[in-house]
């Protein structure tokens, strides 16, 4: 049966996450609402009656980037074509834009045949700080005052302006520090609550130094909760002091890109805001 192709609703993108869920992806406690703000249009089902069948989010940051995730048939509609329905929406939706992902290591000849070429690996690390606290004078809470800074700061490090969705990404449950140097803001890091522990993304900083401040302070904030950062794997250094504190890695996926790659460094990015949306 032909699929019908629609925009989510809120409720029908709090199912996704289910799904997500299930998959074993770990999601954020309120992702549905923290990822619709990104872009209200950009999460796209496939519907057979009233049945959500396979979903996909296809998020637009403006006229020239794009990034594709939470791409998911359900298991029992598997081999009937409705996941492919819901990529050629999504696709379709970002056309013309530079686009993004994060792929799995099984799935990515399938997004090379599609167009896509990595760009870099990204390893996921788990665990909860061992060794003493970091001195850190500089940290602050992230508030409604900072929050300007932080999507400024924020320019520097992410392809696209993204102001709707780090206004709703830094408020509660999630807690979010920023590093506030003589000369402005240095950093600033974010943590989750998940259905298993935190995620820390973004975790973005000046320095390595900064970066580990930055992870200190919401370690501490997590009361002992585990920890789940993506590293960008060039970033060997600060791997190193994630490994020395007691975190391991657990997977890796790599960031595809279809069309020109953005041209931002990696230098500032310790860790990616997530893998559902770059």
């Amino acid at each position: 049966m032909k699929p019908t192709i629609r925009t989510l609703s809120l409720q029908e993108l709090a199912v996704l996450v289910d799904w997500a869920a299930v998959e074993g992806w770990n999601p954020g406690l309120e992702d549905a609402a923290m990822l619709q703000a990104a872009d209200p249009e950009g999460f796209i089902g496939a519907f057979v009656g009233n049945e959500m069948v396979a979903a996909i989010s296809a998020v637009a940051y403006g006229s020239e980037f794009g990034f594709i995730g939470l791409y998911i048939c359900r298991p029992d509609r598997r081999g009937k074509g409705y996941g492919k329905a819901v990529w050629n929406a999504g696709m379709k939706r970002l056309a013309g834009r530079t686009v993004g992902l994060d792929g799995v290591a099984e799935q990515q000849a399938n997004y090379r045949r599609k167009g896509f070429r990595p760009a870099y690996e990204t390893i996921r690390y788990t665990g909860r700080k061992a060794g003493p606290a970091i001195r850190a004078d500089g940290l602050r809470m992230i508030t409604t005052q900072l929050v300007p800074d932080i999507i400024a700061y924020d320019s520097y490090c992410f392809p696209a302006p993204r102001r709707a969705f780090l206004q709703r990404w830094l408020q509660a449950p999630h807690c979010g520090l920023a590093a506030i140097s003589s000369r402005g803001t240095a950093g600033y890091a974010v943590a989750r609550p998940c259905r298993s522990g935190f995620k820390v993304g973004p975790l973005f900083a000046d320095e390595m130094e900064i970066a580990l401040q930055l992870l200190d302070g919401l370690a501490g904030a997590c009361e002992g909760g585990d920890l789940h950062i993506d590293v960008p794997a060039d970033n060997i250094g600060f791997i190193a002091a994630l490994e020395a504190a007691g975190f391991a890695p657990t997977f890796t996926t790599t960031r595809m890109y279809k069309g020109l790659p953005p041209k931002l460094g990696l230098q500032r990015v310790f860790g990616v805001t997530t893998l559902e949306l770059g």
